[in-house]
């Protein structure tokens, strides 16, 4: 039996973009934007240490390890996190975020020439007419502050990605003249910013094209040497499907955070954004660190994950349901793990390190009560037992836990 043939992939039939030659780095924003959530603690710098390494684990490439612009306490953690890198030898290139000001740039240059190693200034500006209006900016005055910012990075050897903020809401002009200067001072990599998550997906293909053809391309440099990367968040609800977007359009690298954290109601999801890539075919990485990942950024801020969050929520691989609980039941008699991960699933949780889980609920059969019964150490063929767990459960408001479960067999009161 070919196992592909049991599932007719209509996600690919005729598709436009072939996801596995798609080359597209990712850059991990958890310890610096997704740090901005109101509602997030400060994770402890050891917590921090090891999310770098389970980044790398995850095959993320770069990583934003903070604004040393906002305080003495930020350069010192940025410091020990660029130090780690360095010491561990991890295949992360770090960035740190700065305004367009070079008093938020000279601690990144301070802390490069310390550790010695490469540190990308992530120099961020405002680019919509509403938030010029607001500031009070003239694009005269935001020219100036590219220029001086961007050629004193570029002067003290680092690195730069330009970013403009609210991209997605900024006029074509404005932003031809920002990237322009920009690029004409150095910077070896522009950001696209959905700062507010105005964008829609034609609105993410139509922006990256834009730049692509009429800035990046119009300013005749060497192919291939001005990156593009996207950045965008989620206010609603299309954070992860707008990095994809961004990727088919042709970006070099997308921004996402840990379990969305972020800004307001947050950023692309990093794990999903891996997930979806996985099974696209577009990302090649061992998918077993994510729950670690994910599970010690939780912990770490303070934001349990929901129950029904995709793939890593609890409910995730689990079910109490007669009709899917069966299919997956009689995957397993045929012996074949490939197909129980896969008949009721579109994600393999044994990709994870997960497995399929089946509980006794309300709407349960009583081939889920069997089932439980032999997972749990009972006799299947028990049916007085059986009878007495499914009578349980569809006199229940709930699935029932396993500690319900092993209470109701060990009192015996239907024998």
């Amino acid at each position: 039996m070919n196992e592909q043939d049991l599932i007719h992939d209509w996600n690919r039939v005729g598709a436009a973009f072939d996801w596995t030659r798609a080359r597209v780095d990712l850059n991990d924003e958890t310890l610096r934007d997704g740090l901005q959530s109101p509602s997030v603690k400060d994770p402890s710098l050891e917590v921090k240490r090891k999310l770098l390494h389970l980044m790398a684990d995850l095959g993320i490439v770069a990583a934003d390890i903070g604004l040393p612009g906002a305080g003495p306490r930020v350069v010192e953690q940025v410091r020990a996190l660029a130090r780690e890198i360095r010491d561990s030898k991890l295949p992360i290139f770090p960035n740190c975020a700065a305004r367009t000001v070079i008093a938020d740039i000279e601690p990144i240059v301070r802390i490069a020439q310390e550790i010695g190693i490469p540190i990308e200034a992530a120099t961020f500006i405002g680019s919509s007419p509403i938030r010029q209006y607001t500031e009070d900016w003239t694009i005269e005055r935001m020219l100036k502050s590219t220029e001086e910012a961007v050629s004193f990075a570029v002067r003290q050897g680092l690195p730069v990605m330009y970013v403009t903020e609210d991209t997605t809401r900024a006029k074509p002009e404005t932003l031809k003249r920002l990237y322009g200067t920009a690029i004409d001072c150095g910077a070896k990599r522009i950001c696209l910013a959905d700062t507010v998550g105005h964008a829609t997906p034609d609105g993410v293909r139509a922006l990256v094209n834009f730049v692509k053809k009429e800035i990046v391309e119009k300013k005749s440099v060497e192919k291939n040497s001005v990156k593009i990367d996207w950045h965008g968040h989620r206010d609603r609800g299309m954070g992860l499907i707008n990095c994809l977007a961004a990727i088919e359009a042709g970006v070099d690298r997308v921004h996402a955070t840990a379990l969305g954290v972020g800004e307001r109601v947050g950023n692309a999801e990093m794990d999903l954004l891996i997930v979806n890539l996985k099974l696209l075919g577009a990302h090649t990485g061992d998918l077993s660190k994510l729950p670690e990942y994910c599970r010690t950024v939780a912990e770490a801020v303070g934001m349990p994950i929901p129950l029904n969050y995709p793939v890593m929520g609890s409910d995730a691989f689990r079910t109490g349901t007669g009709v899917h609980a069966a299919a997956i039941i009689k995957a397993k008699k045929k012996g074949h793990a490939w197909l129980a991960d896969r008949v009721y699933s579109s994600i393999p949780a044994g990709e994870l390190g997960l497995e399929q889980v089946i509980e006794i609920s309300p709407v349960s059969g009583l081939s889920n009560v069997k089932f439980w019964l032999q997972q749990h150490g009972y006799d299947p063929d028990d049916e007085a037992a059986a009878q007495a767990l499914f009578e349980a459960a569809k006199r229940s408001d709930h699935t029932l836990t396993a500690e319900e479960c092993h209470h109701l067999l060990r009192q015996g009161a239907w024998r």
